[in-house]
């Protein structure tokens, strides 16, 4: 066989890609010449990619809790949707066969005996909500929950309270745990992890948010936030290890459950369980990190409550409330009711409490028309009683 020696380019082909290359320069040049001046940002987006075709309703959530002991279920306070998608998990939890306990933020632990008694059916719903101060500890619409604590009487789940009492949190946000006397301070976690670095930082980034007096000190912040989480962190730890057949669904906000840092982790500081978080995504980034399920669920609005549209003096003694002012379209006002005067029933509810006008107007609407007595004071002779009807605004 010839074997053949390597051959260099001719002079006409180096010629050749020589003009090739000049002229690849040159038409380069000119368009850099038609670009504007300034240089070109590229980041790295970080995207997240979501599979649209695996995308699936609540239902197929369920199957995924089965073997967890503990699931976390974060909530925006004042939505409906939420508290709805929280019922489901309980519901879904009981049908597969959970014995389940409901842990709820909105209650402090000195009334964990009212909740019981409720689930025992030994008092009612309305004095449920009466002996747990729940309109001036908690305020939000207690329709919100309702179905879920129906649900867990009409099964008698128990309700377990998480919160520390709120004339503690009270007394550290205005003056941090060392200004705690010796029985407050004896009622909150003796261990308190401090040392997470993103967890302060997060807890930085609300405070900055947050109304604040000129004086309010981020520490005592802190320490507020550091109390609620290992609080309830510690009351549901205490609840699983005295209890190791239950499954406790842990409902709060969803601040104290995303990336784990506030009630989740502290948890598992004290007990290791199988757990899950699971948050609504709504008015959130998306972030994998944000919990181990991400609800998107749809708006649901519970219907305007009607309202008498009167300024509630909650502080007087004596038979009713007294009326001390009204709202601009106040129905009552527009009725006959005067400044002074005590509101001593609305409807067929006798009215003691400030409890007494929420439960009262609870399932009420805008439009509907109720019979409101109340006390007067006459210039002569003492009180009298008289009644209007009254359109609720």
């Amino acid at each position: 066989m010839i074997q053949r020696p390597f051959t260099t380019l001719s002079a006409a082909a180096c010629a050749a890609g020589l003009l090739t290359q000049v002229a690849v320069a040159e038409a380069t040049a000119a368009a850099a010449a038609d670009m504007l001046p300034g240089q070109d940002e590229i980041h790295d987006t970080a995207t997240a990619v979501v599979e649209t075709a695996s995308v699936a309703g609540i239902d197929a959530l369920l199957p995924r809790l089965r073997d967890k002991r503990v699931v976390f279920v974060g909530e925006s306070h004042d939505r409906y949707e939420d508290h709805l998608n929280q019922l489901r998990i309980i519901r879904g939890l009981h049908e597969q066969g959970h014995d389940l306990a409901i842990g709820m933020e909105f209650f402090q632990r000195p009334f964990q005996p009212v909740l019981d008694a409720f689930i025992a059916g030994e008092i009612s719903e309305a004095a449920l909500l009466r002996q747990t101060e729940y309109f001036t500890r908690w305020r939000f619409d207690y329709r919100l929950y309702r179905p879920i604590l129906r649900f867990a009487r009409e099964h008698g789940i128990p309700l377990i309270a998480l919160n520390l009492p709120k004339e503690i949190t009270d007394q550290v946000g205005d003056g941090g745990i060392d200004s705690l006397s010796p029985e407050q301070a004896a009622l909150i976690p003796a261990d308190i992890d401090r040392d997470d670095a993103v967890y302060r930082e997060r807890v930085e980034a609300v405070f900055a948010l947050h109304p604040k007096d000129d004086d309010a000190d981020f520490e005592h912040f802190m320490e507020v936030q550091l109390l609620w989480d290992e609080g309830m962190a510690e009351r549901a730890a205490d609840y699983l290890q005295a209890h190791p057949d239950k499954t406790l669904v842990v409902l709060a906000g969803t601040g104290h459950v995303e990336y784990g840092h506030g009630i989740p982790q502290r948890v598992a500081r004290r007990i290791d369980v199988p757990a899950a978080t699971v948050v609504s995504g709504n008015m959130r980034p998306f972030d994998p990190g944000l919990a181990d399920y991400i609800l998107y669920p749809q708006r649901v609005e519970l219907p305007a409550t009607g309202l008498l549209g009167v300024m509630l003096d909650t502080d007087s003694e004596g038979e009713g409330l007294g009326v001390q002012g009204f709202s601009e379209d106040s129905g009552a006002k527009a009725a006959g009711v005067e400044e002074g005067d005590r509101i001593v029933s609305v409807g067929d509810s006798p009215i003691d409490s400030y409890a007494d006008i929420r439960i009262a107007l609870m399932d009420s609407r805008p439009g509907e028309v109720l019979p409101v007595e109340v006390l007067r004071e006459k210039l002569i002779g003492g009180k009298e009683r008289l009644s209007f009807e009254v359109e609720l605004h």
